[in-house]
């Protein structure tokens, strides 16, 4: 892996490097030069693995450690704290299904199950006494008394290392460096905590630990084991595998970061296959927008030979719309509604 080699737009064999060291300068230099290496990235690839983040290692090795705890609780006790209309709680297998895919035609359920922690509000916030989508309580198990305390600091530390790289990335779309920081500050956050049982080795090509997809939002920061099975798909229709690189998270740019940059910066397609014959786990941590920022392309990446590509949306309005979509629980609530 090499991040300084060069390619065309999305035309990749392989995944970028990008050193997070000089963000912790808290220098101009260093911000632009951080933000150098997300330009090149994020223009060519839409994916990077990224290096000194500072996360610690023991936050790491508990998030793991408590996954695997949740996940081999029995089915019933987790069932007691299904996804709520909040999009909080446990989503079973055989559940989700990226039905508003691009990139393929989905109609098997992914072969995932995962605890979904989303960002916390107070009884009092605007959102919660309205009554708005998402503006709900987490739910957590009864019976591991460590699991919440292990989450919290995990989407804490992860909160903080997005919130330094808003940053980076409005420097690399050519805009100041909080620009971009008014849509943060009521940021809706995602930590999803999943399990990929192995796969048959000779099951169909069409069932995937996840199908193939873009993320809706902002960036993803992804945590995953050493088993493999993340493939992220080049303009060639080849997907290239992105394995473990230790000491390494995995950044993607999602759908509304596509939009902000004028469709400078790729949302890439990805999915998972776990043929490995063993279980996998991982950890995406999806931050995003205040659920009532418009998003508008930023002027920045605006010009005669890049005119305006996407009219404005409200995150929010996006947002659900895809949840209801592609999610069972939510599905079956608006039907009943």
């Amino acid at each position: 892996m090499n991040n300084s080699k060069g390619s065309l737009q999305g035309d990749f064999r392989e995944i970028p490097i990008v050193d997070l060291e000089p963000l912790w300068e808290s220098s101009v230099t260093g911000l632009e030069q951080l933000a150098h290496q997300i330009r090149v990235a994020y223009t060519t690839v839409g994916f990077a693995y990224i290096v000194n983040h500072r996360v610690p290692q023991a936050l790491i090795d508990r998030i793991f450690s408590e996954s695997a705890k949740f996940h081999a609780t029995p089915l019933s006790e987790k069932m007691k704290i299904e996804v709520n209309k909040y999009h909080r709680g446990f989503i079973p297998i055989n559940t989700s299904t990226a039905r508003t895919s691009s990139i393929a035609k989905v109609t098997k359920p992914n072969q995932s199950e995962s605890f979904m922690m989303m960002h916390e509000l107070p009884v009092d916030d605007r959102d919660v006494v309205a009554g708005a989508p998402l503006a709900g309580p987490n739910q957590w198990p009864d019976r591991l008394p460590e699991f919440r305390s292990a989450v919290r600091a995990y989407n804490e530390a992860l909160v903080g290392l997005a919130r330094m790289l808003v940053k980076a990335v409005s420097v690399a779309l050519g805009a100041a460096p909080d620009e971009l920081d008014p849509f943060f500050k009521r940021p809706t956050t995602f930590l999803r905590l999943l399990y990929y049982p192995p796969q048959p080795p000779h099951s169909p090509d069409d069932l995937f630990g996840s199908a193939p997809h873009s993320d809706y939002g902002f960036i993803t920061i992804l945590l995953q084991d050493n088993v493999g099975g993340l493939q992220v798909q080049n303009t060639a229709g080849q997907w290239i595998d992105a394995p473990l690189l230790p000491g390494a998270f995995v950044m993607n740019a999602g759908d509304i970061l596509h939009r902000w940059s004028n469709g400078l910066f790729i949302s890439t397609p990805h999915r998972v296959i776990n043929r490995s014959g063993q279980a996998r786990y991982s950890s995406p941590f999806f931050f995003d927008p205040d659920m009532h920022a418009e998003i508008v392309p930023l002027k920045s990446c605006v010009n005669a030979e890049n005119p305006v590509q996407f009219k404005p949306l409200i995150y929010g309005d996006f947002l659900m719309d895809k949840l209801t979509a592609n999610h069972d629980q939510h599905e079956a609530r608006k039907k009943d509604a």
